[in-house]
């Protein structure tokens, strides 16, 4: 937003990686976008070729079949992404991304060399299993259960609102292995969706964000093995999820900081073009001084977003900050969506104009990744 803006963590590497994701967004995913929201899903196809490119798993080791890049790297593919309008692979990739962390984070070595070489490539689509139908955000208690069974353990229990869940082969898996506890009685299994006792229940009818399946889980007895467990140590799961969701939280304000920025485009682009009593709408005093305001609000939100960058590189990101960006950032980009809307007028409100799919799927940017309730509750906590 801002003439000739660049963060100082920019680098030539990454002028280039940003060139790849736009001509990958441009080629294999906007003209995507309408097909997927009609099926519900995205193709395997994409992801393999977002393997082939690279650009699956930018931050993830080298080691493990990652680009062993930078958040950095992450945070350029999500802009690109947001900046085209996409709100189908954009999702999933994301909880892939996320999924990829927790092993990498703390698997096993060979949880890691398992893994995280097909997440990289493609093969693999990864998810996130926390949700439940009683709840949320209060993952201390969450009632699907391991029940250790010698050699192995047996898994009870449902999940909703499963980003990937009718496409992903592999579920980080948030269960109770003790329930006489809470934040202890937590732990993470990688879970295989080819396991007997597994299925998909609904792919949820969604308000918006409709070329990303989201849907309900059922584990029926399923049995697992020990080396399974994430990191193969029970009760660390609840921990594990609170330190990585900060990471989530900082690619949610560079998404809402990316998504502000399109609304703001194609709002102006229509004001110069339509006309109202015979004049552009830009040539309308109050049309300039909403797009004035509303330009100024994307602006200091990608600065907002590029500092939370900066600190992530840094390793200084803490909660209090990742929790301020999640939930101004969110609530900003609601806001600015709703009044570039007002100034398509009617046109805003027919889906074939890309601010009214905007609008739609502005509204739970405030809800996942922890609400911005809690993000309030986190950052009053740090006073």
């Amino acid at each position: 937003m801002i003439e000739n803006y660049r963060p100082h963590w920019m680098t030539e590497e990454l002028d280039s990686l940003r060139d790849l994701a736009r001509r990958f967004v441009a080629e294999e995913v906007t003209p995507n976008q309408k097909r997927w929201c009609e099926q519900g899903a995205t193709d395997r196809e994409v992801w393999r070729k977002a393997g082939e490119l690279g650009i699956l798993l930018p931050d993830v080791s080298a080691d493990y079949g990652g680009s062993g890049a930078s958040f950095a790297h992450e945070a350029i593919i999500a802009h690109e992404l947001c900046a085209a309008g996409d709100t189908s692979w954009r999702v999933g990739k994301q909880i892939h991304v996320i999924a990829a962390h927790y092993i990498e984070r703390y698997g096993t070595e060979a949880q890691k060399h398992r893994w995280l070489p097909r997440l990289a490539s493609g093969e693999t689509i990864a998810g996130m299993g926390m949700t439940e139908p009683g709840g949320g955000t209060d993952l201390q208690n969450i009632r699907t259960r391991a029940e250790r069974t010698g050699d192995g353990y047996r898994i009870h229990g449902a999940k909703t609102f499963i980003t990937n869940g009718s496409i992903g082969d592999l579920l980080v898996l948030a269960v109770k292995t003790d329930p006489a506890e809470r934040a202890k009685g937590v732990s993470l299994f990688l879970f295989e969706t080819s396991t007997p006792g597994f299925r998909v229940g609904r792919r949820l009818e969604k308000i918006g964000l409709h070329g990303s399946d989201t849907c309900e889980l059922f584990f029926d007895g399923c049995e697992v093995p020990a080396a399974s467990l994430l990191g193969e140590v029970e009760g660390r799961g609840f921990y594990q999820m609170m330190q990585d969701l900060t990471y989530e939280r900082a690619l949610v304000s560079v998404n809402c900081a990316a998504v502000m920025e399109y609304a703001f485009k194609v709002t102006r682009d229509y004001v110069r073009e339509r006309k109202l009593f015979g004049k552009a709408l830009l040539e309308q005093q109050n049309t300039r001084f909403q797009l004035a305001e509303v330009k100024t609000i994307a602006t200091l939100a990608r600065v907002f977003a590029d500092f939370t960058v900066e600190r992530m590189l840094e390793g200084t990101l803490d909660t209090s900050l990742a929790s301020m960006g999640k939930w101004w950032v969110s609530e900003q980009q609601c806001a600015v969506v709703d009044r570039c809307l007002q100034l398509f007028g009617g046109h805003g409100y027919m889906l074939e104009y890309p601010i009214a799919r905007m609008y739609i799927d502005a509204r739970i940017e405030p809800i996942y990744a922890g609400s911005n309730e809690t993000m309030k509750d986190l950052i009053g906590r740090s006073l």
